[in-house]
């Protein structure tokens, strides 16, 4: 592209309203399937008809919050349930590949809560059952679905940064004793939780690495604490990158080229504003929008509905191999550091 743009390109994400809809069955009644459900049913036509716990009291309870006309005691009644055509995966990490493998068997669409696996072979073996059973499968890292990562998107491609040279992306946030996030039976820490989001972000922009350097702290649940990566690609461009359960930290994410600069207020993976800062000759552009917080999450519900009514596999904004790239950085990190999960021993 030839010299700075003097506005920013229109975000080419469609209404939600406009995605056909389809019967939603929900696995894991928890924290984010409240999120979930509730910006579906304020943005969309999809309808969630189901939800499945291994309690049918939550899962009834959860039911009547929502006006979901059916509750099922057990993950394998939500699967089996005919009126479902798609099931979204909410459950704690370590629950997302068993629960994927169950609707996938069943020959149900997918869209599985981040991160698709606790490992990368587990986001493969995903990837593999979803092909061979002929059905959509997507990870819902909701952060690349919003319009504010399309005009991003847009940006990268018609180059306006230069050769991206840097990236730079953080994620902390201090969580008590009490909370899911530093339990060892649910593969707590940060990195598969907050971590997913500065490493994802970094593999979208820069690739997948050819080097890293990682250090790393413990908390005192016995989980890791916090995690600090350098990423090269073959350039010798980096990606510096933190997530932390120990404190509160600004999450902000810069992508730094040799023509430009976008900075992304925190949280960088959030619906809200960015600034394109060019280094000589013209005037920064301000991208902005609501900062919506997970209300949000209908864009990848729609994203999902579209691919399948379009009779894709999985979607272009965020393909299985995407995932499983994201995946092998994590098990890296993991390996420097000598972080291990109950089930993987």
């Amino acid at each position: 592209m030839s010299g700075f743009p003097t506005a920013l390109p229109v975000s080419r994400v469609q209404d939600s309203l406009d995605a056909p809809p389809l019967r939603w069955g929900i696995i894991g009644p928890g924290w984010i399937a409240e999120r979930f459900t509730a910006s579906l049913q304020r943005h969309t036509r999809q309808r969630i008809v189901a939800v499945g716990s291994r309690s049918l009291d939550r899962s009834a309870q959860f039911a009547a919050r929502h006006g979901i006309e059916r509750s099922h005691g057990s993950y394998e009644e939500l699967v089996a349930d005919p009126g479902v055509d798609v099931v979204y995966v909410a459950t704690p990490h370590n629950g997302h590949h068993p629960c994927a493998r169950l609707a996938l068997e069943a020959g149900k669409h997918l869209l599985v809560e981040k991160p698709i696996g606790l490992n990368a072979a587990q986001a493969a073996e995903i990837a593999a059952l979803a092909c061979s059973q002929g059905v959509f499968c997507m990870e819902a890292l909701w952060t690349f679905f919003l319009p504010k990562f399309d005009v991003i998107r847009q940006l990268l491609g018609d180059g306006v940064l230069g050769e991206v040279r840097t990236v730079s992306a953080d994620n902390g946030e201090y969580f008590t004793a009490d909370h899911r996030i530093v339990r060892a039976d649910l593969a707590g820490g940060p990195l598969l939780d907050l971590g997913t989001y500065p490493v994802s972000f970094a593999n979208w922009v820069l690739g997948p690495p050819a080097g890293m350097l990682t250090s790393g702290q413990p908390h005192p649940a016995g989980v890791n604490g916090q995690v600090s990566a350098i990423l090269s690609d073959g350039s010798g461009n980096q990606a510096v990158l933190h997530t932390t359960i120990l404190s509160n930290t600004p999450t902000t994410g810069v992508i730094a080229g040799s023509a430009a600069t976008l900075t992304l207020p925190g949280p960088f993976y959030q619906p809200g504003g960015f600034t394109v800062t060019p280094f000589v000759g013209a005037d920064a552009l301000t991208f902005d929008e609501p900062q919506a917080g997970h209300d949000a999450l209908h864009f990848e519900a729609a994203e999902v509905a579209r691919c399948i009514a379009e009779g894709r596999s999985e979607s272009p904004l965020r393909p299985l191999a995407d995932s499983i790239a994201t995946m092998r950085v994590i098990d890296e990190i993991r390996r420097q550091l000598r972080i291990v999960f109950d089930e993987e021993r």
